[in-house]
């Protein structure tokens, strides 16, 4: 099976595996557009996996995730001595990429004065490393993405058009689950033998639950689809699904008694925070709270673990 047959069966998801052919072989910049948890990940490393550039690195680098003042460094590099506890000299991830393709996901977290040295790296495919005075030459290829109307953003100044023209040279734009129900047994079948692996486990789900899922909407998408799954897993059961349901019919009932509706990307971005908050304290309670095994599961770090617990109002 080809790496774009991966993406989904969906008419929609069909049109994406056409433009990833098309665009492939070439060396544009790719702008990812879509919900939170709705594959945007997955599209990278499909542009990536089907490219020339296939046997070289695919960096990814999450741009929200990084601290602001070490954010230049982590991009491009720094210099012994470039600043106090730089002791050698350290490449960047752009350096990292060479021939190969570099993810810049949530790009619109980027400062504008970043955005600027960021826009010349994909204008010119150079760049100084902090504390240098000399250019590095670079050879990868930019893809990025977002969840963010960078349209809306540049109204607000918060996103310079001039980058945004350039990484828009290629616009994929994923459609949230909720919009393509036929992927989701697939999806569904692909986690849970996956997590059933991991885990040693034998778990299935019934028919009955299959059922409950494709009539979800999916607030966190794909991402919240894979943490029921290893919920399901992991506590050996459907309790997951039924409280999933559960969750569903609260919300709908909170509208229904009056309360002031929130736009469609409110709500979305709502479920993904709950989604991932449920799933944190999911994987933290199955590994009993063994903070650098849920950091491997999960795959971030120590500190950006150590983040959610607290923005999730998780106790240590």
């Amino acid at each position: 099976m080809s790496n774009t047959m991966l993406l989904g069966e969906s008419s929609q998801m069909r049109a994406i595996a056409r433009t990833i052919a098309e665009v492939a072989e070439t060396d544009a910049t790719v702008l990812i557009c879509g919900e939170c948890g709705v594959g945007k990940d997955h599209v990278a490393r499909t542009v990536h996996a089907v490219s020339p550039r296939r046997d070289y690195p695919f960096v990814k680098v999450n741009c929200a995730a990084i601290p602001l003042g070490l954010l230049e460094s982590e991009l491009f590099g720094h210099e012994r001595g470039a600043f106090t506890g730089a002791h050698r000299r350290t490449p960047g991830q752009f350096e990292r990429a060479q021939g190969g393709t570099i993810y810049l996901d949530e790009v619109a977290e980027l400062p504008l004065a970043l955005q600027a040295k960021l826009l010349h790296v994909v204008q010119d495919l150079r760049f100084t490393p902090v504390g240098r005075c000399g250019f590095v030459d670079v050879d990868a290829r930019v893809i990025a993405a977002t969840d963010q109307n960078l349209e809306d953003a540049m109204a607000r100044a918060e996103f310079r058009p001039d980058l945004y023209h350039r990484l828009n040279v290629v616009e994929i734009t994923v459609p949230p689950l909720r919009e393509r129900p036929e992927e989701i047994p697939a999806l569904a079948a692909e986690f849970l033998a996956r997590f059933n692996a991991q885990y040693g486990r034998h778990q299935v789900i019934s028919r009955a639950g299959m059922a409950r899922l494709i009539q979800y909407s999916w607030p966190g998408n794909v991402r919240e689809l894979e943490n029921v799954i290893r919920r399901l897993v992991l506590l050996g059961g459907e309790q997951a699904i039924d409280g999933l349901m559960s969750g569903a019919r609260g919300a709908v009932g909170a509208t229904s008694r009056g309360f002031s509706p929130e736009s469609l990307r409110a709500v979305a971005r709502r479920g993904a925070q709950e989604a991932e908050c449920r799933a944190l304290r999911e994987v933290l309670d199955g590994v009993g709270w063994n903070r650098a095994e849920a950091a491997s599961i999960l795959k971030v770090s120590d500190k950006t673990l150590l983040d959610k617990i607290a923005e999730c109002g998780l106790g240590l």
